[in-house]
């Protein structure tokens, strides 16, 4: 029979040990408390009422203006993924009927092309996660209202932009103010929501369900070949997945204040007289 001396047991118990532990956090991290459960419950609500509202023809206008942001986040990832590999940015332009276009000239397509669903997914997962604390949501806002400013710039002279934008910058300001920041954590919450599902929708819709040849994989899989269009729209479905569910793990694991403690942080953070 083998015999283990004191210090292998010791360091054997240790492993285990610190296994265990690491075990529980991480148990204990990802299990929701009351106040996240309510934001579970809320983004759940809101991807029921989305779906709805999105195949209902006479009431799909109560988000067709979110429609038309998300569209926005998307062209605005586009522009980004464009500076960072050099790209000259000419234009942004959104138009009535939900589309967009971004027009830049040189940068790299292999990131641009797929940087308009992947880029707007992770914006949305970003938004949902930040949407389980009031603080973190202002600081969100404060972020949206930076690339606001930037969209504004390359899309200057497309006058549907700056009707959008001016409305949803009324929207944040007006939440910040009731009941303490909380009507801004659920409108964060909401666009981000709104902005997975329009991104995983749009992806389903554009390459996987029917080939939209003017569609961004339909484009790349012309230009890099490899795969067809509908097996790059899956592959960038798969990953707007992760960041969707990387959005709500985050949330649930970074942020586990409850309501009261969130309200009693958020009058020593930005304050704002209550609505």
């Amino acid at each position: 029979m083998p015999i283990l001396d004191s210090s292998a047991l010791a360091e054997r118990f240790h492993e285990e040990a610190t296994h265990a532990l690491m075990r529980r956090d991480v148990k204990t991290s990802l299990t929701p408390n009351d106040t996240q459960r309510t934001a579970l419950i809320i983004a759940g609500v809101y991807i029921i009422a989305i779906g709805l509202l999105w195949h209902i023809p006479f009431l799909s206008w109560i988000i067709y203006p979110f429609k038309l942001l998300t569209v926005g986040f998307h062209e605005m990832s586009h522009a980004f993924a464009g500076v960072l590999t050099c790209a000259k940015i000419h234009s942004i332009e959104l138009d009535p009927d939900e589309g967009g276009a971004t027009r830049m000239s040189g940068g790299i397509s292999m990131i641009t092309l797929p940087a308009g669903y992947i880029g707007s997914c992770f914006i949305g997962a970003c938004l949902i996660a930040c949407g389980f604390d009031t603080n973190a949501s202002k600081v969100a806002s404060i972020v949206l209202a930076v690339f606001f400013l930037v969209t504004l710039w390359w899309a200057r002279k497309n006058w549907l932009t700056w009707v959008l934008i001016a409305g949803m910058t009324g929207l944040i300001v007006l939440f910040w103010f009731v009941a303490g920041g909380v009507a801004l954590r659920y409108f964060v919450l909401f666009v981000g929501v709104m902005n997975c599902m329009y991104a995983l929708w749009d992806i389903i819709d554009d390459t996987i369900a029917r080939k939209v040849n003017t569609s961004d994989a339909a484009v790349f899989a012309k230009q890099f070949g490899c795969c067809p269009a509908q097996v790059w729209g899956v592959i960038w479905l798969l990953i707007a997945f992760v960041f969707f569910a990387c959005g709500v793990l985050v949330g649930i694991a970074a942020f586990k204040d409850t309501a009261a403690e969130q309200a009693s942080a958020s009058k020593t953070f930005l304050p704002v007289p209550t609505i």
